[in-house]
């Protein structure tokens, strides 16, 4: 396989990968992570981006959600794990993908989602910061950004890298782009003005290709939560869109000098008539 991919089939490989054992663990972690943080996510419209794979918003409660893609293809829908206790699911109406546009450039007018879910889709997307930028127009005040991504500082991101620099064509993750490193992306998210209020990495045991080794292993999920945190596999975050302020321009700026200058005025006679009054 040529190692210059299209985007499609970048895509591609990722659906085929999440069927495989280590893609079908670590869509439980993303899928369980989603779905407690989406179902205490309040408003009117929601939207997932990419990897229609997993549905993002099932324990959404919004009465508009939608799953766009960026290429034609459509993929199977894999067998997602069952919600945690206490949590309730529904499965969105019709087809799996609601739209199809790019993610740099999306249909929404700004200021009009209450939450975007972003599964691994700014490491498939063209552009990763204008992405982002364009979360952030479309996204309201306080409106909220969840992201997961593979973490390249773990063992699954080492043994990825060394079958790189070996000029191996059987990597053991899907070679979709460049891994964005979670401290990067906190980064680029701040200077955004996004407030991250949740990181997490998940996903410590080892680059298993099988679901025998891979269970065997289990023990390590419960240890590298507690002990060694940021070598998971994959990380996630949400975040916060924060407006700091206003800055007021043309008419509203100038309406505001004048009525500055005009309580000034007043401060500045209300002295002299209280004088006059005492002298009378």
């Amino acid at each position: 396989m040529s190692q210059l991919m299209t985007r499609e089939a970048q895509i591609v490989e990722l659906g085929a990968w999440l069927q495989s054992p280590p893609g079908r663990y670590l869509l439980a972690w993303e899928q369980d992570r989603l779905d407690h943080d989406v179902a205490d996510a309040f408003g009117f419209h929601a939207l997932q981006l990419g990897m229609p794979e997993l549905d993002g918003l099932r324990a959404n409660r919004m009465p508009h959600r939608w799953v766009a893609s960026d290429v034609l293809s459509t993929p199977e829908p894999l067998p997602a794990p069952p919600p945690a206790d206490g949590i309730s699911t529904t499965q969105l109406d019709g087809d799996r993908v609601h739209l199809r546009s790019e993610f740099d450039a999306l249909p929404f007018p700004a200021g009009s989602l209450d939450l975007v879910v972003l599964p691994h889709s700014l490491e498939l997307a063209r552009d990763p910061h204008l992405t982002l930028r364009e979360v952030e127009r479309v996204l309201m005040p306080e409106g909220r950004l969840l992201i997961t991504g593979f973490n390249p500082a773990s063992l699954w991101g080492l043994r990825q890298r060394v079958a790189r620099l070996r000029g191996a064509h059987d990597l053991f993750m899907p070679r979709a782009g460049d891994f964005i490193g979670y401290w990067r992306l906190r980064d680029w998210l701040r200077l955004l003005g996004f407030e991250v209020e949740v990181g997490r990495f998940g996903c410590w045991r080892p680059p298993c290709e099988t679901e025998r080794w891979l269970q065997r292993y289990a023990w390590m999920d419960p240890i590298g939560d507690r002990w060694w945190p940021v070598l998971g596999a994959v990380y996630y975050l949400h975040a916060v869109k924060r407006v700091r302020g206003m800055r007021l321009v043309g008419l509203a700026k100038r309406d505001l000098r004048t009525s500055r200058q005009a309580q000034r005025a007043v401060a500045q006679r209300r002295p002299a008539a209280a004088t006059q009054k005492t002298d009378v």
